[in-house]
């Protein structure tokens, strides 16, 4: 007749000892092996503090309707036009002022601007031939996922170009450039004050040098990224002179710093993963150890208990 296992159950097994014990001092030596080396390994391995994260987000993108445009003319001397009205008046000599076209358009639905469309038409003489333009514009830059981020940035056009134009066509992306990390909460306005006093009397204070000077100082920007620019011949001697440019505003990859539980959260991932390496083995170890009675301990066993007696075992 065959023969074959109908139940089975685990049977407990207690090892007993005085505090003062090779015993308890094994345990000891066991337990500080299984949990300090795992500790020692992760960070030895330099990601058990993470000290740089990262997350996407649209930002929150909106053009302040400023800007500062140059239009280079062969003969030497600029057509130059600004928002800035006191710029207006020092540059009045060389002023043409623009028609003016910008559009925003947000093209997910999701409350935010995604591009703007901006078309300028400069008006020029009958001989002026242009050769290279310049054009500063002034956005709004927000970021609210993480810390409340706020800043003033720029996007920065120039085109030269050896034969004479009719038109600028810009096609390009409106990208973040940090050199700091941001922060994982609170709100920042470090970079959010005006980089062009549109009060000042004097000249220098509009000039393209002086406002990089102080934006490249800035440890987070915005640059025009990718930009595709199509430059046109032909202008008739009537016609105004065209800029039109279509700027993305694209999500973003942002760095920040993290905060104290993702540091805990991450960390104890690390650990743990490592440690109940450490625990499957070390528990092998402690059951041959006291199974062969490699230290004297005193066994009680559910049968043993049951007959009222205990083994004790030197």
């Amino acid at each position: 007749m065959a023969i074959y296992e109908i139940f089975s159950h685990p049977e407990l097994r207690r090892y007993k000892t005085s505090i003062i014990s090779k015993a308890t001092l094994l345990m000891f030596l066991i337990l500080i092996i299984t949990f300090i080396p795992p500790l020692i390994i992760v960070y030895r391995s330099y990601g058990f503090w993470l000290r740089e994260a990262t997350y996407r987000e649209q930002p929150n993108v909106a053009f302040k309707k400023e800007f500062i445009l140059q239009v280079d003319l062969q003969s030497g001397s600029p057509a130059v036009y600004s928002t800035f009205q006191q710029y207006n008046q020092l540059m009045q000599s060389y002023l043409r002022i623009p028609l003016v076209k910008a559009r925003e358009d947000d093209t997910n639905g999701d409350g935010k601007y995604d591009v703007l469309n901006l078309d300028l038409e400069v008006p020029m003489n009958v001989d002026d031939e242009v050769v290279g333009v310049k054009l500063l514009l002034f956005f709004y830059y927000k970021l609210r996922k993480f810390s409340q981020f706020h800043m003033e940035s720029l996007a920065y056009i120039e085109y030269v170009s050896p034969i004479p134009g009719a038109s600028l066509h810009i096609f390009g992306d409106l990208r973040l450039r940090q050199k700091q990390l941001l922060g994982h909460k609170g709100t920042d306005i470090r970079f959010n004050s005006s980089l062009v006093n549109p009060a000042s009397p004097y000249t220098d204070s509009y000039s393209l040098a002086t406002i990089f000077k102080n934006y490249t100082s800035r440890n987070v920007t915005t640059v025009l990224q990718d930009a595709n620019k199509i430059w046109t011949s032909g202008r008739g001697s009537t016609n105004p002179f065209k800029i039109s440019a279509v700027i993305n505003y694209p999500e973003e990859v942002i760095s920040y710093t993290p905060g104290f539980w993702n540091l805990i959260k991450w960390g104890w991932v690390q650990y743990v993963s490592v440690l109940l390496i450490f625990l499957y083995i070390f528990n092998k170890v402690k059951v041959f150890i006291f199974q062969h009675q490699l230290v004297p301990t005193i066994v009680e066993s559910s049968l043993t208990m049951q007959n009222g007696r205990k083994d004790k075992v030197m």
